[in-house]
């Protein structure tokens, strides 16, 4: 799932300052599986905008309203409900949902509340961790279905470095060795030969450094 975590609120009344109508907009998606964009994150951060505002002075309409995803076209027409409540909205989904709105309301202000961080796994209550950069070209069927791209300090396709210690990353004591992790997993598959072979010079064009990327699927375009 995507995780984010909310902004400062300082950044967040900044930028609303000059709204006389806010509508907090939370999203029933990912953000809600890592408590920082739901319903309930969305009446929180609303009450503290409302006295964030006070505290400058300014006084503000501040509603909340929720939509099941915020970067699907069939739940944004959905705003239309909230019509005339709002002139910005303060959106509480990830960096995908803002831009969602933003393209499908072109006239209308929509406010980042989160910080998207990255794609990752509930390991615990309260913690999330990264397991994958959306690269574009999966390679965990090479590496036991453990990320290097995203888990490797280095993003190495041919580790492990050699500077990793008792299965540490050198770069962060607290981070397991992700290369470490892989070759121990193989291992346990009996697949270990597989990691003799080097991986090639990584294309990195799927990765979205020719600009934003597009998935088209015409079995299911209209």
């Amino acid at each position: 799932m995507i995780v984010a975590e909310r902004k400062p609120l300082d950044e967040i009344v900044n930028m609303v300052q000059d709204c006389g109508k806010i509508l907090v907009l939370a999203c029933r998606g990912c953000v809600t599986v890592c408590s920082a964009g739901g319903e309930r994150e969305a009446e929180i951060l609303a009450s503290l905008v409302r006295l964030g505002l006070q505290k400058m002075g300014k006084n503000a309409e501040v509603t909340t309203g929720s939509l099941l995803r915020q970067c699907d076209k069939e739940y944004i027409d959905s705003l239309d409900q909230y019509q005339g409540q709002y002139d910005a909205i303060l959106s509480t989904a990830c960096g995908v949902g803002v831009n969602f709105l933003a393209n499908l309301r072109p006239s209308e202000a929509v406010f980042p509340a989160l910080n998207t961080t990255f794609f990752g796994g509930s390991a615990e209550q309260g913690v999330w961790q990264e397991m994958c950069a959306g690269c574009g070209d999966c390679v965990l069927h090479l590496t036991g279905g453990l990320c290097p791209v995203a888990r490797c300090a280095k993003n190495l396709m041919n580790g492990p470095c050699g500077g990793s210690v008792n299965g540490r990353c050198e770069i962060n004591s607290e981070t397991d060795c992700v290369w470490q992790m892989i070759y121990d997993r193989m291992g346990r598959l009996q697949r270990q030969q597989e990691l003799t072979s080097s991986a090639p010079i990584r294309d990195w064009s799927t990765a979205g450094h020719g600009g934003p990327r597009k998935q088209v699927r015409p079995d299911l375009t209209v």
